[in-house]
């Protein structure tokens, strides 16, 4: 379903247990723990007000989030942010279902590229979803992302 304001919470505390859990294995802590400084309600809050922002729920626990939004506010790119799975539902079609849902969002349906800023940790399970390194890069960049993408 869309995220609605009262997930803030829920979808901050998803997100940074994940990071100190999953994202564990691919960085340091230090890395990781200014990157759950990036998720705090307030900006989750932020951030489902430029985007379309999904959570996905097992019965009333939101279990996932993903979004959606223009790139550099164009209407024929997109990029496909915030997609974080609970450690435990990791494996199990989840994050499948959530690029499905955002690839049949609007903001993807009318897009021509879509981008994704991909962690280490996730860059495999986006590479099998069809996207490949943007520009051949098969590097992390400063951020310690990997840029990929998909032609539509």
């Amino acid at each position: 379903r869309r995220f609605e304001p009262a997930d803030a919470e829920a979808v901050s505390a998803l997100i940074t247990r994940t990071l100190r859990t999953t994202n564990i294995r691919d960085y340091g802590a230090e890395y990781i723990e200014n990157h759950c400084t990036l998720f705090t309600p307030e900006k989750v809050l932020v951030r489902a007000g430029w985007s379309h922002f999904y959570v996905f729920c097992d019965g009333n626990q939101i279990v996932a989030c993903g979004g959606v939004a223009p790139y550099e506010g164009r209407l024929d790119e997109c990029f496909l942010l915030t997609i974080f799975v609970l450690p435990e539902y990791q494996g199990k079609g989840v994050g499948r279902k959530i690029i499905e849902t955002l690839e049949n969002d609007e903001y993807f349906l009318r897009a021509k590229r879509v981008e994704i800023p991909a962690s280490i940790t996730a860059c495999e399970f986006y590479k099998k979803m069809g996207y490949t390194y943007k520009n051949g890069i098969d590097v992390v960049d400063e951020e310690q992302l990997f840029r990929l993408e998909k032609f539509r």
